[in-house]
């Protein structure tokens, strides 16, 4: 063997280059935890990092310097000041399982390619189920986040229609899915890919950013004398903008009485279902034929994990219902082990060990204190900023996210808030989003770090005063 291959798998260099950067990440981490000064985002542009990056590919570094300064640069999301995107923390040992499950590189399109990866993504699925209260019918599946896992659902529901086989005939009419006008832009693009078109999106009108019930008839009947069949309804657990949660058992038995499949995208809102304080919001979740739930949002896990789970486990292998002889078994049939026959994926990551390394380690309370300590402080932000003259909420929060705004008289508030969002960026002792609702811009914070608190918040709000 040449000895750059002999150098590349040394296992004495492996353990001494892991030991120096689980003691680098674990310092990293007691400086976030201690709320040390530094910019949770260092602002560069984009052309500047590129740059940068490039001039320093022709340097001398050795693996140590080039992993200080990726994380020197990156967002810090594990600082309590980073309350940005709905992108978690991650929970230390997750990033450990994902190291193992990295190196040991098992696919999972058939069972022999990854037994133990598959055995395990079968119990964290179960493990989600449970909390549905589902029975032995139900089935579900780990994919690449959550646009894939919209689509893979919606997939499922166009293949539910009994007119034809669309695998083998093609879209032979005007479908449609009606979706919240505050729905996630993965929905509207599942819609376009699948070849629906434009028309094929039917907006629901909403009132207090949850949809209006009371729409849902005279739109299923206008959609009927336009030549369009609903083939599914989308309700929000929560929504992206506001993290409002739609009205989903009242949409669930509008779906139930009109034969029409119902998808809820609980992408961030729906692990609110292992809460025993806020599960009411997910009431009517039970009723849905799929769901998906993002681990990398509210359950403290590495992106991209993605669970998409079906009422009627059959549905999930119907979506893809494509002939791949060699994946069949001798019944021609694709056995429950077999990921590649019901995923977009063909070599599918091991997604499972860290959420069932979490899981064992420590139980579903770590999940329900997760989430309970963040929509807790989401609450009591909302209440503090209604307390404030010269601040505005966008609505009430319902979860971890807080939408608000500045005001100045004589202001386009508009343009203030989105100068204020932009001056936080540049700044850098902050990260934290915009966002547009009924034409206003307010500035966006998601509650994703265990260890923000109302002392960070009302800091945010002084400096936002200051500038």
């Amino acid at each position: 063997m040449k000895n750059i291959l002999k150098k590349a798998y040394d296992p004495e260099a492996f353990r001494k280059e892991g030991h120096i950067l689980v003691d680098y990440i674990a310092d990293y981490l007691q400086t976030c935890i201690n709320q040390e000064d530094f910019q949770v985002l260092p602002w560069r542009e984009a052309n500047e990092q590129l740059k940068d990056w490039k001039a320093f590919f022709n340097e001398e570094a050795n693996i140590q310097a080039i992993h200080k300064k990726f994380l020197d640069q990156n967002n810090h999301l594990h600082h309590p000041k980073y309350i940005g995107h709905q992108v978690v923390p991650p929970l230390p040992i997750a990033a450990l399982s994902e190291l193992m499950s990295t190196f040991a590189n098992n696919g999972m399109a058939i069972y022999e390619m990854g037994p133990a990866s598959t055995a395990i993504e079968r119990i964290v699925i179960e493990w989600l189920l449970g909390f549905l209260g589902w029975d032995e019918n139900a089935n579900g599946l780990l994919t690449s986040g959550g646009s894939l896992g919209n689509l893979t659902g919606l997939l499922a529901a166009r293949q539910a229609v009994k007119e034809y086989d669309v695998w083998e005939t093609g879209v032979q009419r005007d479908l449609a899915v009606m979706v919240s006008a505050e729905s996630h832009y993965s929905v509207d693009r599942a819609v376009k890919i699948m070849g629906l078109g434009e028309n094929g999106v039917i907006k629901l009108p909403t009132k207090n950013h949850k949809i209006k019930t009371d729409a849902l008839l005279g739109l299923l009947k206008g959609a009927k004398e336009n030549g369009r069949k609903v083939i599914a309804v989308v309700g929000n657990v929560c929504s992206t903008s506001t993290g409002i949660y739609d009205p989903i058992d009242e949409m669930a038995d509008f779906c139930r009485e009109n034969n029409i499949w119902f998808h809820v995208d609980g992408a961030h809102g729906g692990p609110a279902m292992i809460s025993e304080k806020y599960k009411h919001l997910t009431k009517g979740m039970e009723k849905a034929d799929s769901i998906v739930i993002d681990f990398h949002k509210m359950m403290l896990t590495p992106a991209l994990t993605t669970a998409v789970l079906f009422k009627n486990g059959q549905k999930s292998y119907e979506a893809f219902a494509q002939k791949a002889a060699y994946l069949l078994d001798e019944k021609g049939e694709i056995p429950w082990y077999d990921a590649a026959g019901r995923t977009i994926e063909c070599t599918k990551k091991a997604m499972g060990l860290k959420i069932y390394v979490m899981m064992k380690t420590y139980g579903n309370e770590l999940f329900s204190a997760y989430l309970e300590k963040t929509y807790d402080l989401g609450q009591e932000f909302g209440e503090y900023l209604k307390t404030l003259d010269d601040f505005e909420l966008a609505t009430n929060p319902e979860s971890n996210i807080v939408c608000f705004r500045y005001l100045k008289n004589g202001e386009d508030l508009n343009q203030l808030n989105k100068t204020i969002r932009k001056k936080l960026l540049h700044d850098g002792e902050y990260y934290i989003v915009q966002t547009q609702i009924d034409g206003k811009i307010y500035l966006r914070t998601t509650i994703m770090n265990p260890f923000t608190n109302m002392e960070v918040l009302k800091e945010l709000i002084e400096k936002i005063r200051t500038i």
